[in-house]
């Protein structure tokens, strides 16, 4: 998998699952499943195809719930499949707990992918990303996601990419745990 990565540059896979967001988005998959299978099928994640399954439920922010956008919780998704914990359960309890919550540490790097998606679209929130489409169906709605979804897969290349290069010692960005 990394092999892939290291021979495909960052902008070329991220045009790569740009167009195969897009076409999924098309063709019917809802928002998280295009995401997740663009990162797969680009060669990004390194589970079976069928695992899609656990992006399904996210779609319209969980079952049309409206809460966290399907696409951003598949992004998000895609870059814990590349740099989370496979084997969480390793180690002391306090090095279990550091690998979290220390610097470095995985919060730090994915605490910025609902920072950076709300600096852009200005919340995470699906309901509040579909103000103003009264009909759900609604072709602009649809564009407006489909814009979303295409740019969200975009945004976890560059934070797969981003982990690769630069490891899990960012600053964190507002977080419930008040960390900095």
């Amino acid at each position: 998998m990394e092999s892939d990565i290291a021979v495909i540059s960052e902008e070329e896979m991220k045009a790569k699952v740009r167009q195969l967001a897009k076409e999924n988005f098309r063709q019917g998959l809802n928002c998280a499943e295009s995401v997740y299978l663009a990162l797969n099928d680009a060669g990004l994640i390194d589970f079976p195809a069928e695992t899609v399954a656990l992006a399904t439920a996210f779609g319209g922010g969980l079952g049309l719930s409206g809460g966290m956008c399907g696409a951003l919780a598949a992004a998000a998704m895609g870059v814990s499949s590349v740099h989370g914990r496979r084997k969480p359960r390793e180690g002391t309890q306090q090095e279990i707990i550091d690998g979290l919550y220390g610097n470095p540490g995985l919060y730090r790097f994915f605490n910025q992918i609902p920072s950076r998606f709300i600096e852009e679209y200005g919340s995470a929130q699906c309901q509040d990303l579909n103000l103003g489409f009264p009909n759900w169906f609604d072709k602009d709605r649809f564009r407006r996601c489909m814009n979303i979804v295409v740019e969200s897969a975009a945004m976890a290349v560059e934070f797969i990419y981003q982990g690769n290069r630069e490891g899990y010692n960012q600053p964190f960005g507002k977080n419930m745990a008040g960390k900095e």
